[in-house]
């Protein structure tokens, strides 16, 4: 677990918009959480959603996809953001996380037999090919 002074501008900004803009209803992040082995950046016990805010060191990193793995395991969907998205586009990541929050997502496979499901995995990834 990183001490408060040791987490990067990006969690420190996010962390205050989860407290003080993030008015959804029945959320209430917690910073630094410890989820099975992991310790998540932020969490959100009711809803199960956990906010990962991560640096260029973790592009395509087998060790965030076993954590999203344990993560998920023990119920809990994943957002994942990079620290300039937070750092450059605070109102795209909220309005992601939102809807997150408000969605559901479709079991996998879903009780109709299509098969589609709600993708947890790296929507920083897509949040940025959003903003471009």
């Amino acid at each position: 677990m990183r001490c408060a002074r040791l987490r990067t501008e990006a969690e420190r900004k996010l962390w205050w918009h989860l407290r003080h803009r993030l008015l959804t209803p029945g959320t209430h992040f917690r910073r630094q959480v410890r989820i099975g082995r992991y310790v998540a950046d932020f969490a959100c016990h009711t809803t199960r959603l956990v906010i990962e805010v991560d640096g260029g060191q973790h592009a395509a990193s087998a060790t965030d996809e076993a954590r999203t793995k344990v993560l998920e395991a023990n119920g809990y969907r994943v957002l994942r953001y990079w620290n300039n998205d937070v750092l450059t586009n605070i109102d795209g990541v909220l309005e992601d996380i939102v809807s997150a929050i408000t969605t559901t997502p479709t079991p996998n496979p879903s009780p109709q037999g299509g098969g589609e499901h709600t993708e947890s995995v790296a929507p920083s990834r897509r949040t940025k090919k959003k903003m471009r």
